[in-house]
């Protein structure tokens, strides 16, 4: 069995996280978002579940979205117990899975035949003007890049996962949200406070020079400051959603048994269009 590469430093996540709940005040305002939009999307879903399961490393943001729901760590094994639940939530973890399908198998094995799995997690476009900024002043600098920032998933990346993992009926979407600061330096205290730092297996352990960052906030602030001096910041939030497959959902039809033209249904006239590969004549 091939193993997949380890790309997180879970100890360290751990820590970073353990220090973010430890402030005074943890910059968790986009798990409390993201939460929102679960709760909302819920009440759109016909359905009363009777043992939900949350999969999570703030537990605390989701502890009343749910009353009743049993609430597991996003580590590598997921303690849910297979069959057991007719809905698992997977908030804002799985960006730093070393293993997304691995996680989406457990959370599909962990529903009965017809649950529902939602997910939520940071995607492809999150942070990008800081990825830029670093890459341009760590290649100015030092002539090379190193791991710093978590690669994250592509909207139509992330779909065809929940299909591999065996989910029916599988849909991501995802909205970008951009949030100003005074400076990189707020910005950066603002992942600090989220537990969303550098936890790459593969990261550099020394210290970076001072002078990087100096270099990354000089790029980062000629490049997208605002008319008022103020940063942007993009965290784009992706949603996942699957069903537990069952013999009770529906099913898409053969392609070619349509009993009825698309044209006759619309009421319209069909078109016939030329060729493409046929050339054109003046």
């Amino acid at each position: 069995m091939t193993q997949s590469p380890t790309l997180t430093d879970r100890a360290a996540l751990a820590r970073f996280r353990a220090r973010a709940q430890r402030r005074a005040e943890p910059a968790l305002f986009l798990h409390q978002d993201a939460a929102d939009e679960i709760k909302e999307r819920l009440t759109e879903v016909n359905r009363t579940f009777t043992a939900p399961a949350v999969v999570s490393g703030f537990p605390q943001v989701w502890a009343d979205l749910i009353p009743g729901a049993v609430h597991v760590a996003d580590d590598d094994i997921l303690a849910l117990e297979p069959g057991a639940h007719d809905l698992v939530i997977h908030a804002m973890g799985l960006h730093w899975a070393n293993d997304p399908v691995g996680q989406l198998v457990q959370c599909r094995r962990a529903l009965r035949p017809d649950g529902l799995f939602l997910g939520v997690l940071f995607g492809g476009h999150t942070l990008h003007e800081l990825r830029a900024a670093l890459a341009q002043a760590e290649s100015t600098l030092t002539g090379g890049l190193s791991p710093r920032v978590a690669p994250m998933g592509e909207i139509r990346d992330l779909g065809a996962l929940l299909q591999r993992a065996g989910f029916a009926l599988p849909v991501a979407d995802g909205a970008p949200r951009m949030v100003t600061y005074r400076s990189v330096l707020h910005l950066i205290d603002d992942l600090r406070a989220m537990g969303e730092v550098n936890a790459l297996h593969n990261r550099h352990r020394a210290t970076p020079p001072r002078a990087l960052f100096a270099e990354m906030a000089r790029i980062y602030h000629e490049a997208y400051s605002q008319p008022d001096g103020r940063i942007p910041a993009t965290f784009e939030t992706i949603f996942l959603t699957g069903w537990a497959p069952d013999d009770s959902q529906q099913k898409p039809l053969r392609p070619g048994s349509a009993k009825v033209r698309l044209a006759d249904a619309l009421n319209t006239n069909e078109i016939t269009l030329p060729d493409p590969a046929t050339p054109k004549r003046d």
